[in-house]
């Protein structure tokens, strides 16, 4: 049997191309809305359950990394299908947030052999406001300058994190911001924390 937080990722991964079909056949947005809610729950309830039952792991992070990226990224692609109009004064942010994004994503590939698994305080952050603009944006058919707030709160997460992977000499999961990179590669140069480096 399937470990119950697998099952929740694995949930919220089946929710990013469904969000993104649902929006490219007009579904209604409330529909859509009420997709992004349940991913989020997902997304709070995986690691809650993973640490009440002592099975965090690395790969399990790192795969919770992973699925929330995609799954966002296809919400937003939706939401732009659903409710163009959401993303008006938003361009500049979505530019920038792409440009760091990716190259934070090479610099991390390049060093690590992987993307970075930090769950930054920032992250979490970002998750809420996203999730708030995206069921916003959804529901009601109007742009929010709430999406905005979550692009540039996006555009600092991944330059804090883009700082931390230049700090830490291997891959580590669970860094909650930069100051807990300075120190981690000061206290323990050299250690992974779970999965190699390369």
């Amino acid at each position: 049997m399937i470990p119950a937080p697998q099952m929740l990722i694995a949930f919220r991964a089946a929710c990013a191309p469904l969000i993104f079909v649902l929006a490219c056949f007009g579904f209604p947005g409330p529909l859509l809305a009420a997709v992004v809610a349940a991913a989020l729950i997902s997304d709070v309830a995986d690691g809650a359950v993973a640490r009440r039952a002592g099975t965090v792991t690395p790969g399990l992070r790192y795969a919770d990394t992973i699925v929330d990226t995609i799954f966002y990224v296809s919400a937003a692609g939706a939401l732009w299908i659903a409710v163009p109009e959401a993303f008006d004064g938003a361009s500049t942010a979505l530019v920038v947030l792409i440009t760091v994004h990716v190259s934070r994503g090479t610099f991390e590939l390049t060093k690590f052999g992987r993307l970075a698994s930090y769950h930054m305080w920032s992250s979490k952050a970002l998750g809420l406001l996203l999730a708030g603009a995206l069921v916003y944006g959804f529901a009601t058919g109007e742009r929010t300058v709430l999406l905005t707030c979550a692009l540039w709160v996006g555009i600092a997460n991944e330059l804090e994190g883009f700082a931390a992977s230049a700090i830490l000499p291997v891959w580590r999961t669970d860094i909650p911001s930069v100051l807990h990179a300075i120190r981690s590669a000061w206290g323990n140069p050299g250690t992974p924390n779970g999965l190699t480096n390369g």
